[in-house]
């Protein structure tokens, strides 16, 4: 279950709550609110599996490029061998195989750079909703027990 609609069920259950007459308090359904904190904890780590998958697949994309530019390089490389053979050309060929190594070795770091930038975005997001999850948890907590340190 996703988490955000979670903690959309954890805040419905406060809103229907009913108020304490001359307190900020409220009584909410233990049985719910413990329900929907039982499902958090499920939800979460598949949260986390998420993050991981993204990291994978980042590092994944990483690998790619780098062949890919591995896979050019070796080929502007073969490229330029052949190209020495034939003396009116020697200086051209290694001007375009230089041209497509430095091409490829830039594509592979903006590759690189745009992937990482793209996992610290999905972590970052995912640390944000873990805080707020946590400090809603904690707020309830600390409600029900001024209730229950209230009524006694």
């Amino acid at each position: 279950m996703d988490i955000l609609h979670l903690i959309d069920r954890l805040e419905e259950l406060f809103n229907e709550s009913r108020a304490l007459p001359f307190t900020n308090n409220v009584i909410v359904d233990e049985d719910r609110m413990l329900d929907i904190i039982d499902q958090m904890r499920i939800a979460i780590p598949e949260e986390v599996k998420k993050a991981e998958q993204l990291l994978n697949q980042s590092d994944r994309i990483l690998a790619q490029a780098e062949e890919k530019a591995n896979r050019t390089t070796a080929l502007a490389e073969e490229r330029a061998q052949e190209m020495t053979s034939q003396n009116a050309l020697i200086q051209e060929a290694k001007r375009r195989a230089d041209i497509i190594i430095e091409q490829a070795r830039a594509d592979a770091e903006a590759t690189r750079r745009e992937a990482d930038l793209y996992v610290i975005d999905t972590l970052s997001g995912l640390d944000e909703e873990l805080s707020h999850l946590l400090n809603q948890v904690h707020n309830g907590i600390r409600k029900l027990q001024n209730e229950v340190a209230d009524s006694e």
